[in-house]
């Protein structure tokens, strides 16, 4: 349990709302001082005031962010979003990028890491220290603030869904997908919540709940302020939390022990090598190596290059390095492999979902077409028994294709004069008869048209779909892999399908090699720069991804840890400056795409690294820097807060609704 000290009490400085009635749209929220907290219908202190609340965002989506609200003169804590400008802060002070495996890539819910999985952990962390310190039934009602990135997109990003929740004592982890809509409506339509799973307040949404898009609190754009009030309107405790990315959540004042190295929210169950991490470095010359430390892991690395000299000392991969620290984080080697094993079976529980899925469209009012169930019909030969359409063969074992031959979508195939094949697996399917193909152009013409062709690409095609799949089914709300984030948690599970299915002869090693391989990747960007779209776009989300899977990817290839290395630079290095842009602030348009040529590219970089034979320009270090110094440049309209580029130009609703 948390001392008491990661509550702050009345007697401290900073003002929150009082616990007023509501009041119309135009009018503002006054702030007592904490001497002077009001009760409802009691006389108004104090000059500072809020926006009025959720309501003053009507329902045109994110792009309303764009109107902003009353200035709020008296938040001394909060800055004008455009003035945070650091990128990171909250990891460079620690001095090496270990943390464990299993908390970089968690299983949770869609569909975002940093504003749906981090804030439900945050509300259940408040939630938790209020029961610690005896407070929880004191509470007649708690008000929420959210800030920066978490109140311009929150809405299409679940955000106080996952609040609310997290408030009620749900984990990411646990909880039921398919209870959360209608949990949430209850919550709205009967204005109670169950504080804990037991304690019921009143909740009013419209009161309760204030939308500061335009201010940021000066940790991290992701950041909230939950303040729980007693029965006379006393402040009873406040707290404020920042999602950093990844479902990963920090508190100003308890960095360290608060989930910046785990994703835990009960201290008491978890190992003390994942709460409390330091780092001795390398004895220089002549000085004696200092005593081993039970707090620190056995290879720590602060970088690309640590890292890589670690393997060259020792004669160990990547994997075999991030291995041997987990067993220093208390797993044990059947821990391992059994929680390894687990991540990859939700991954592909998810591709397996995604693609077999009968909804016809995404949640939101962008009416966005699913397509993974379309693709993978169409790439006609499929892994999961019994999703084969009637209409397209599955094709068996000993079977072949005409590789450039693929049937007519569903609807157009011609079915006269075609004869059915049984196929390896028992089903019978049929093969279209050829049909005459539309050219368009004139034929009469020197530039002749070219016929339409069709062909299938199998890596490209599967990648596509397996990520596509995966983010659907993120959209819409579905267990998910955070990996390092919701955004980008189709990349890595794509490349790694691709592997089982096409390139292994050993599967559970090459998922052993992959995850681990990729992890240590994805903490090198985690301290040197960061995976919060909300502090560097989509860059470190897709960019970070297809980064660590091209790492994954070159490992399971047999590369070297220098090649598997350049494979990682090769795969943040295209994707700089790569910006986050959600149309309508939901998680479909561009991320969903953007994902599946994440895979591709990701692919391509490993090849192109092995290919290469460590001849190189650029390392993985200088890349993670470039990376950085964008974020820091990068306008906040471009990050995750559907204030421009394809969120401003593109109209809802959308014309081609399966872009």
């Amino acid at each position: 349990m948390l001392a008491a000290t990661r509550l702050r009490f009345p007697h401290a400085r900073r003002a929150v709302v009082a616990h007023l009635p509501p009041r119309p749209p135009s009018s503002r929220l006054a702030i007592a001082p904490f001497s002077r907290c009001v009760a409802p219908g009691g006389t108004i202190a104090g000059t500072r005031s809020f926006a009025a609340s959720a309501t003053s965002r009507d329902d045109g989506g994110a792009n309303a962010a764009s109107r902003r609200p009353a200035e709020d003169e008296g938040d001394q804590s909060a800055i004008p979003a455009d003035e945070l400008t650091s990128v990171g802060s909250h990891e460079k002070a620690h001095e090496h990028a270990v943390i464990s495996t299993f908390d970089l890539f968690s299983i949770g819910v869609g569909p975002s890491s940093s504003h749906t999985v981090g804030p439900m952990r945050a509300g259940k962390i408040f939630i938790g220290d209020l029961d610690h310190l005896g407070l929880l039934e004191k509470v007649k009602t708690v008000k929420i603030t959210l800030y920066g990135s978490l109140a311009a997109t929150g809405k299409g990003h679940h955000t106080p869904q996952a609040i609310l929740l997290g408030l009620e004592g749900s984990d990411p982890e646990t909880i039921d997908t398919g209870t959360i809509p209608s949990r949430y409506a209850s919550i709205l339509d009967n204005k109670t919540l169950l504080l804990g799973g037991r304690h019921h307040i009143t909740y009013d949404m419209d009161r309760d709940m204030v939308w500061r898009w335009d201010q940021v609190l000066r940790t991290h754009p992701n950041g909230m302020r939950f303040s729980a009030f007693g029965e006379d309107g006393e402040l009873l405790a406040t707290n404020e939390y920042f999602s950093v990315g990844g479902g990963f959540v920090v508190n100003e004042k308890t960095k360290v022990d608060e989930n910046l190295f785990y994703k835990g929210v009960d201290k008491s169950v978890v190992h003390g090598a994942r709460l409390h991490q330091t780092h001795n470095s390398e004895p220089g010359p002549g000085e004696a190596p200092p005593a081993p430390d039970s707090i620190q892991p056995p290879y720590p690395f602060v970088s690309g290059d640590s890292l890589l000299a670690l393997t060259k000392k020792h004669n160990m991969t990547i994997a075999q390095i991030v291995y041997d620290n987990e067993l220093h984080f208390g797993y044990s080697h059947e821990d391992i492999h059994e929680k390894l094993m687990r991540i990859w079976s939700v991954m592909d529980g998810c591709i397996r979902t995604g693609v077999s899925s009968a909804e016809e469209k995404l949640p939101g009012r962008l009416g966005l077409r699913r397509r993974a169930p379309m693709l993978y019909r169409r790439l006609m030969r499929g892994f999961y028994p019994g999703l084969a359409s009637p209409d397209l063969q599955q094709l068996g074992a000993g079977q072949s294709m005409d590789a450039g031959r693929i049937d007519a979508p569903d609807g157009f195939a011609a079915h006269s004069g075609s004869a059915p094949l049984e196929n390896g697996n028992g089903f019978g399917g049929r093969i279209s008869a050829s049909r005459p193909t539309r050219v368009i152009g004139t034929l009469d013409h020197p530039v002749t048209p070219m016929p339409p062709r069709k062909t299938m690409i199998p890596a490209m095609d599967f990648l596509s779909c397996y990520a596509i799949a995966v983010n659907e089914v993120n959209a819409s709300g579905g267990r998910i892999v955070t990996s390092p984030t919701n955004g980008a948690a189709g990349v890595i599970p794509a490349v790694l399908k691709y592997i089982v299915e096409f390139v292994s002869d050993d599967p559970e090693r090459s998922v052993v090699t992959f995850l681990l391989t990729a992890a240590a990747v994805g903490m090198l960007f985690k301290r040197g720069s960061t995976i919060s779209a909300a502090e560097g776009g989509c860059q470190a989300e897709v960019g970070v991804a297809c980064s660590m899977a091209s790492a994954g990817f070159a490992a399971c290839m047999g590369a070297s840890p220098e090649t598997v290395l350049q494979a990682a630079e090769i795969g943040i290095e295209h994707n700089l400056g790569l910006t986050c842009d959600p149309i309508d602030g939901l998680v479909q348009v561009p991320c969903i795409e953007r994902n599946s040529l994440g895979a591709v590219k990701a692919v391509t970089a490993a090849q192109l690294s092995m290919a290469s034979q460590n001849v190189y320009s650029v390392t993985l270090d200088e890349a993670i820097e470039a990376m950085r110094l964008t974020a820091a440049d990068m306008s906040v309209k471009y990050k995750e807060t559907s204030l421009s580029g394809l969120a401003r130009t593109v109209k809802i609703p959308l014309t081609v609704p399966a872009c």
